[in-house]
């Protein structure tokens, strides 16, 4: 391999890091500090930005250890057989790279990835190197989250939990039929199982922190994991059951969905084409019905289409499964419970708690309703107010085309 300089392996394996859809980015005006005037960046190799439970958002070193891989798993462009330019960081490279961009206030914290050189243990050890560098050797108090490898030894696994703010194990695709078709070396039963043993760690770190102030912290922010949307044949329906499943046993704080993108030199096993985008886009939305919407994983995959298993791509599961049962519909705002009013087309939770608080002292009217949404008309076919019955709404057969979002001819050259 050609020696390369830090900065050209920042290239290489911050751009490998890009698939990995753990740390969500958000978009904005492209600023820097280069020039020597201020201080920070808004861009750069490697730099994304992920959101803190409270709503900050947190700017990360998103890079690859190494886009080497003892793999050969067919939808990674870093599998073994994938003729890509290969680079390394040694474990101090890493710790240094994350210092130098901390102190120039470009990061607030580290996400850490890794193909898997040598073996397993041997990828995991070094990781494990950078955050333990990080915190013990110089101090480090950002954020830093580990990408752990669930065929490494267990204690391996636990270590990268304690120097981890989070930690997270791909389990790469929804069904295991898919897995063993494209991943044929990795194993559903290791990936769960080291998923069940970082629950249990971060389950007993909080018992033991109740009784010793002392005791030290387990992975704090949790653990998630990723699926791959798109490369196999699971269904909408597939991929909502898995994520349920995944936050029941493992408690799981985030399930990501990574749409497949085409590789070079792709195997023939692979689809042509990649999904569409809104697809992912839906399926987090289904994610949220589930985790702050009450919905049960049965009711969001009713809301997919019966013979194909998708989700619509033209509207929200919310007000597809809206449509599709009518009956349930309209919903009293002066009576209804929390459950069924979390169920209305265009209501929001802090809506629907707002809705609750007021309704303790008037009876609302939908000029009320409007105030505490963006758009009143989706809702209007779905809601009862002391003012507003929709008779005419309720029984009309083709609801749809009045409640669904107007179609718009984008500017191609729009500034």
């Amino acid at each position: 391999m050609a020696q390369l300089d830090t900065r050209q392996k920042l290239g290489i394996l911050a751009d490998a890091a890009k698939y990995d859809a753990s740390c969500a980015s958000s978009g904005t005006a492209k600023r820097d500090s280069r020039d020597g005037k201020g201080i920070g960046s808004t861009e750069g190799m490697g730099i994304c930005h992920a959101y803190a439970p409270d709503g900050r958002c947190i700017s990360l070193l998103k890079i690859l250890l190494t886009n080497s891989c003892i793999f050969d798993c067919h939808y990674c462009i870093n599998r073994k057989s994938s003729n890509v330019r290969r680079a390394r960081f040694t474990a101090q490279e890493v710790v240094q790279l994350t210092l130098s961009f901390y102190r120039r206030n470009y990061i607030e914290g580290l996400f850490l990835s890794s193909g898997i050189i040598g073996s397993s243990n041997y990828t995991m050890e070094q990781l494990v190197e950078v955050a333990r560098s990080l915190r013990e050797d110089h101090h480090f108090r950002g954020y830093i989250h580990l990408k752990t490898i669930p065929d490494a030894d267990p204690e391996l696994v636990h270590q990268a939990g304690l120097y981890a703010d989070r930690v997270s194990i791909n389990v790469e695709l929804p069904t295991v039929s898919g897995l063993k078709r494209l991943a044929p070396e990795k194993d559903e039963k290791r990936i769960e199982g080291a998923m069940a043993d970082n629950k249990t760690a971060i389950i007993d770190n909080k018992d033991a922190r109740k009784k010793y102030k002392s005791a030290p912290r387990f992975a704090p922010a949790g653990q998630s994991t990723q699926m791959i949307v798109g490369a196999d044949a699971a269904t909408d329906g597939d991929i909502v059951r898995r994520a349920s499943t995944l936050y029941d046993q493992f408690g799981l704080r985030r399930v990501y969905y990574s749409a497949f993108s085409p590789i070079p030199d792709a195997s023939a096993v692979l689809p042509l084409q990649r999904p569409p985008l809104m697809r992912e886009h839906r399926l987090y939305q289904s994610d949220w019905l589930m985790r702050f919407y009450d919905y049960r994983p049965d009711e969001v995959v009713a809301a997919a289409d019966e013979a194909t298993g998708m989700l619509p791509l033209d509207i929200d599961p919310k007000l597809a499964w809206a449509l599709k049962f009518r009956d349930r519909f309209p919903v009293d705002v002066n009576q209804a419970p929390r459950e069924m009013l979390l169920r209305v087309p265009g209501l929001g939770v802090k809506a629907v708690n707002a809705m609750l608080a007021s309704r303790r002292w008037r009876r609302l009217r939908l000029d009320d309703v409007a105030r505490l949404t963006v758009s009143v008309a989706k809702l209007r076919p779905f809601i009862v107010t002391e003012d507003w019955r929709p008779v005419l709404l309720t029984d009309k057969a083709d609801l749809k085309p009045l409640v669904a979002p107007k179609k718009q001819q984008l500017e191609l050259f729009a500034a």
